[in-house]
């Protein structure tokens, strides 16, 4: 699933595509708001940190299910 998430001050936004559920976004991201930091791991195993002030907007994109065969 992708996510892209702004952070207030920065003209940039910050795309990462993580395996994480869509549920399981929305608490760290609800953790973060209530006081803590953004932390989420990408597919590649990177991690992303994101104080939880600095928070402009997260957009979490649709779950995608595994392509199979040849698409364009």
């Amino acid at each position: 699933m992708e996510i892209r998430i702004g952070v207030q001050n920065v003209s940039r936004e910050i795309a990462i595509d993580t395996d994480m559920s869509a549920d399981a976004v929305t608490k760290a991201v609800d953790a973060a708001v209530a006081g803590g930091t953004l932390d989420l791991t990408d597919a590649k195993g990177r991690r992303v940190i994101v104080p939880g002030a600095a928070l402009g907007y997260v957009d979490i994109g649709e779950e995608t299910k595994r392509r199979v065969g040849f698409e364009a």
